[in-house]
């Protein structure tokens, strides 16, 4: 993971510290979904390779890793190396993927931005963040390069899969923790975090509905503008969907935790992708939620998932006091449904410990 990007969850994860939890309740009174132990649960952890790692060092955490009970390895970077040893351990390895957050495309094609209804470029004024530099799904440009860009990682055959990130537009409503510390209220939509309002888009939503969304009066609550930028990355990844699936192998995507929370905060209407597998990060410090709440948030995914994609709980470990919450945030997930975990945070012999205790 870029630093960048662990210094914006890093911000999250001290607020959280002060916010405080409530006692959690006893296992036994979890809601019951399907029996975990008649499950074969499959887990997974999101992990930025590090090219220095020697090869007997790889053998050995992939052994741990596989011991614990993970199958499956999201890297965030291509490194054959790693890749390789990761099978050769009996995991999946898939590439993980920046889709729709491209600072480093944004630098070639400035044109290709999305923009905020204030009239912003994500090239030039990038919302919250200075890596937050978003591409336009809209665009045919961008629609053609993500293509080209998935059917080149695919075509390596120590690659097993392709996993989307930033596949969404930018957060036009924070995580309830990062009100603080980015200092807003976003109990409404404000014009600086709404996107997209390019060129292509409002041509294309007027030539579908007549208007154009600058001229919308309450474009937050005007129902196909949603659905329009909805669709737009829908398509995004059922084309990429086309791709992998022509290569034979699986595609996934981190998502937001929950549907109806993921469409309004970010416009991503996940459970209408065609997935092989998904990866809601329900990472309960970022709402101010309990651990009671990654059951909830599954049992929530499940249900509107078509039949027989698989969920997998994204956990963040930072967000867990001590291996007892960790255990009983795994026991939730799994109760409700969740075909497995994936784990974002530093993957310890505790923590798998944990995770092979909480899932057996």
């Amino acid at each position: 993971m870029s630093n960048n990007r662990r210094q914006f969850l890093k911000n999250s994860i001290v607020t959280a510290a002060a916010a405080g939890f409530a006692t959690l309740p006893a296992i036994a009174n979890m809601p019951v979904g399907k029996d975990v132990k008649k499950q074969k649960n499959k887990h997974w952890i999101w992990i930025n390779p590090d090219k220095k790692d020697e090869v007997s060092a790889l053998k050995k955490r992939y052994k741990a890793y596989y011991d614990a009970g993970i199958r499956g390895l999201l890297f965030e970077a291509d490194s054959e190396k790693h890749f390789t040893e990761a099978k050769n351990a009996g995991l999946e390895a898939h590439r993980w993927n920046w889709t729709m957050n491209r600072g480093d495309v944004l630098k070639q094609h400035p044109e290709w931005s999305a923009i905020s209804r204030s009239g912003d470029s994500c090239a030039t004024k990038p919302p919250y963040v200075g890596y937050y530099k978003w591409l336009c799904p809209s665009k045919p440009e961008v629609q053609d390069f993500l293509k080209n860009e998935a059917d080149t990682i695919l075509s390596k055959n120590y690659i097993d899969g392709l996993h989307l990130d930033y596949i969404r537009f930018c957060d036009v409503i924070l995580p309830l923790n990062l009100w603080d510390t980015y200092k807003l209220d976003q109990r409404t939509e404000l014009p600086a975090y709404d996107f997209c309002y390019c060129k292509t888009c409002r041509d294309a939503y007027v030539a579908k509905t007549g208007n154009d969304p600058l001229s919308l009066r309450y474009p937050d609550a005007q129902v196909s503008w949603r659905l329009f930028r909805y669709q737009a990355i829908n398509n995004v990844v059922n084309e990429l969907a086309v791709v992998a699936h022509k290569h034979h192998k699986k595609i996934s995507a981190a998502v937001f935790p929950m549907p109806e929370l993921a469409r309004r905060i970010v416009r991503q209407d996940w459970t209408n992708w065609n997935l092989d597998m998904v990866f809601p990060m329900i990472y309960h410090g970022f709402y101010q939620e309990g651990v009671t709440w990654i059951g909830d948030a599954v049992a929530e995914g499940v249900r509107f998932l078509k039949d027989g994609v698989p969920l997998y709980a994204g956990l963040f470990l930072p967000d867990f006091n001590n291996q007892t919450e960790l255990a009983s945030g795994i026991k939730y997930a799994l109760q409700n449904q969740a075909a497995g975990i994936c784990f974002f945070g530093s993957v310890t012999d505790e923590v798998l410990a944990t995770l092979k205790q909480a899932s057996s």
